[in-house]
């Protein structure tokens, strides 16, 4: 019996091999010349004129041969991917995570459907925003976000000020230099909020989707181990089609 990865296997290469003789029959029917043959004799008036060679021209392809070895070459594709196609309903497997089974009796070909889904959701996971670590997050169950403790902080305000330089006189008035002074007018208190995701969580995420990704991955070898019948079919459609 043949296996299911077998014929996986082969399957590329009888498509391209039966894609490259195909398109050489294609290109043979299309030259005229070589369907074409010629056959003529030369006959003198009399017994003293000029005798000729007779000249002839092979026919090299026979369309009715052609259309037999396209059939030929047809039928082993046809037979390969009805193998492949009749065994892929019949092929299934579980999916286990942790000893488990998720996914109960899954098709070869749904398998190889999650396999690319999961791709491009390790993907999007893995672009999931993190909470900064350089800051603490509690969860605020009023806004239903991450926040941070309060932080507070002052505000200044600048104010000028005179500094007595020299002190005035009877004939000159006093020296003052004005500057400004920063003063604490009041406090900030700021708490951050995010939408984002502690590091540990992605983490978690990334580490499920993975799990999934190789019990997927196993289902799919195992499915792809089925035992499967030859199936016949190329020869019944081109007995039909060119017979």
């Amino acid at each position: 019996m043949t296996k299911l990865n077998q014929i996986l296997a082969v399957e590329k290469g009888v498509k391209s091999d039966v894609q490259r003789k195909v398109t050489d029959a294609y290109h043979q029917i299309q030259k005229a010349p070589l369907l074409s043959g010629l056959s003529r004799t030369y006959q003198p008036i009399d017994d003293e004129g000029e005798q000729l060679p007779p000249e002839s021209t092979r026919v090299q392809v026979q369309a009715e041969e052609v259309l037999k070895g396209v059939g030929t070459t047809l039928t082993r594709l046809f037979d390969v991917t009805a193998t492949k196609d009749w065994a892929n309903c019949e092929a299934k497997a579980s999916v286990r995570v942790d000893g488990e089974v998720l996914l109960e009796d899954v098709p070869v070909t749904y398998l190889l459907f999650l396999e690319k889904q999961l791709t491009d959701v390790y993907t999007f996971v893995s672009k999931l925003p993190a909470l900064d670590p350089a800051e603490t997050w509690s969860r605020d169950e009023a806004t239903d976000t991450w926040r941070t403790d309060p932080v507070k902080t002052t505000r200044t305000k600048k104010v000028p000020r005179n500094h007595v330089l020299a002190e005035a006189t009877e004939k000159h008035p006093a020296q003052v230099q004005v500057y400004n002074e920063d003063v604490v007018v009041g406090y900030w208190t700021k708490v951050a909020f995010s939408g984002a995701l502690p590091q540990r969580r992605v983490n978690e995420l990334l580490t499920r989707v993975q799990k999934l990704q190789d019990a997927v991955k196993y289902a799919r070898e195992e499915a792809n181990g089925t035992q499967v019948a030859d199936r016949k079919i190329g020869d019944k459609v081109f007995t039909y089609l060119f017979g």
